[in-house]
């Protein structure tokens, strides 16, 4: 019998089975915030074993909430600063150098098909687009990977979705998770690893397949996952062309990382997205589901681009097609956040920023800080967001405040008349 690419990773890292069903893996990275990884270092600290398994393999970035905004979170900020220098801790990203984790370690070429990775976030799924193992964790969890560089699972089942098709113009790759969302339901891939898969993702750039694994924890999924291939080499041939000869040979060695045909799959899910709309969050959970044309009229109050999902070169570029020579309307305020220093350079470049400027946007600094109620954007009560993010929680933004996930496209044309619209309005 075949196996996926969760069960080849599982049996790759495997170190030890201590109870039936409790498998220990050893770990290629552990990644780090300024919101979960302090309680963590104080909790280690008083237990007298404030030590790292190995510096090189953790990863640090204070990103939640920058520049702290106060004392609470600026001494959340010292814990790991402060910690990152006792053990030496070179992949540290501290303000002005700082990203959104799940944007910034990527781009770093910190992931790597076959890879074991955690942190004490939920969105960690994200870097399953790569062909990797990652999923988010809890305190104790994190503890014992930053200690031991281990973490125990449950052998994980699988649901595969093979997506056929072709994507229209104006839809994108939130679009499509949204839509998944709503077929499996928020509790459909409880504990389970989700495998996207078929020629719409094959198609897809590694943004696009990183908005999809971003999302599979709100299906209820441990870790989101996608095949590599030669799209996933050319984005890390900077950080791996001294391993390879040519970016074949990467692929090649890659391509262990690939499920059998003759895998066992928990449930096959195929779906033809050719004839999808775009799509729109309308309640309080990331399966409520409806088209954008559905929801056309719904009135917000701001507009936000930005976030581990949705706040890379990509995402900024389709929001700026849109935006190019408007100006959003008077009776909203609009925010975008860049997720890395290095997309804000580009966008800068190539006059993405201008373009948002001209149209009214507040251009921030990359952070999380909006997407959780933090800092940067939060609502008030009564108050609707057009937001790019990925969860759309009650109070989620803000106490009071309701969120309607979008793609960047929705968002930048929502943001030109105030309500709810489709981009193709704008789009040529």
């Amino acid at each position: 019998m075949g196996k996926t690419i969760a069960e080849k990773i599982f049996d790759a890292h495997r170190v030890d089975e201590p109870f039936p069903d409790t498998h220990v893996l050893k770990l290629d990275r552990v990644f780090c915030h300024e919101i979960t990884t302090p309680i963590a270092i104080t909790d280690l600290m008083a237990r007298g074993m404030d030590r790292v398994f190995d510096p090189t393999k953790i990863k640090a970035v204070i990103d939640h909430v920058t520049p702290a905004k106060d004392s609470k979170t600026a001494e959340q900020g010292k814990i790991l600063r402060d910690w990152a220098k006792r053990h030496d801790i070179k992949d540290f990203f501290d303000i002005g150098k700082n990203g959104v984790c799940h944007a910034i370690f990527p781009e770093k070429g910190f992931v790597r098909p076959g890879f074991t990775i955690i942190m004490g976030d939920s969105h960690t799924c994200t870097h399953g687009a790569f062909g990797a193992f990652a999923a988010g964790i809890g305190t104790t969890d994190l503890e014992v990977g930053i200690l031991k560089g281990v973490c125990a699972f449950h052998f994980p089942k699988t649901i595969k979705i093979v997506l056929k098709g072709s994507l229209k113009p104006g839809v994108y790759a939130k679009d499509l998770i949204l839509f998944i969302i709503k077929e499996l339901t928020v509790n459909g891939a409880t504990n389970m690893v989700i495998e996207f898969t078929g020629p719409v993702v094959d198609a897809m750039s590694m943004e696009s397949r990183m908005t999809l694994s971003n999302m599979a924890i709100e299906a209820g999924g441990t870790s989101g996952i996608c095949y590599p291939d030669m799209t996933t080499v050319d984005y890390l041939w900077e950080f791996i062309k001294d391993e390879f000869a040519t970016k074949e040979d990467a692929l090649k060695e890659y391509s262990k990382w690939v499920s059998d045909d003759d895998a066992e799959y928990e449930r096959i899910c195929e779906y033809n997205v050719t004839n999808l709309e775009p799509m729109v969050t309308v309640g309080y959970k990331p399966d409520q589901v409806k088209t954008v044309k559905e929801m056309t009229g719904t009135r917000v109050d701001q507009i936000y681009i930005g976030s581990c999902t949705n706040g890379r070169i990509e995402d900024l570029r389709i929001a700026a097609s849109v935006l190019k020579g408007k100006k959003i309307s008077e009776n909203v305020r609009a925010i975008v956040s860049p997720a890395t220093p290095a997309i804000y350079s580009m966008a800068l470049k190539e006059g993405i920023i201008e373009i948002f400027h001209e149209a009214g946007f507040c251009v921030t600094n990359p952070t999380c800080g909006a997407c959780l109620g933090m800092s940067n954007g939060v609502l008030a009560k009564g108050e609707v967001c057009a937001s790019t993010t990925n969860r759309n929680f009650n109070g989620r933004m803000g106490k009071g405040g309701m969120v309607h996930l979008m793609s960047p496209a929705t968002a930048a044309a929502t943001a030109i008349t105030g309500s709810i619209t489709n981009s193709d309005l704008y789009q040529v």
